[in-house]
């Protein structure tokens, strides 16, 4: 079993690295396809995208659904532990947007037609 110094080490072990932070802000917005999600994140490939997605799926933080259907269609949504952590990944927009902001870079801000 691994052991933390602190509490906030085990948060970032879950949520912690590049993607998945901006993955759970989309999910936590409604359920999305992994073609979805590819498009709300330039930059990031999709093998990256896909390893994100089971790393939060095995963490208990989002459910995987598959639809028994041709062509194949799978959703991605929050859990409801998930959904627990709304309010850091509120917290965490909002700096970021006040951090644009301060530094008069709202124009590096593109909002994604959802």
């Amino acid at each position: 079993m691994k052991t933390y110094n602190i509490p906030v080490e085990a948060t970032l072990e879950v949520i912690g690295g590049k993607w998945k932070v901006v993955i759970l802000c989309h999910l936590k917005k409604g359920k999305k396809r992994t073609c979805e999600l590819k498009q709300l994140m330039s930059g990031i490939t999709q093998k990256m995208l896909t390893q994100q997605l089971r790393e939060l799926e095995e963490d208990g933080v989002i459910e995987r659904k598959v639809y028994n259907q041709v062509p194949p269609k799978v959703e991605y949504s929050l859990t409801d532990y998930g959904h627990s952590l709304d309010s850091i990944l509120d917290t965490l927009c909002n700096w970021g947007e006040n951090h644009l902001e301060k530094n008069g870079n709202t124009s590096m801000l593109i909002t994604a037609a959802e």
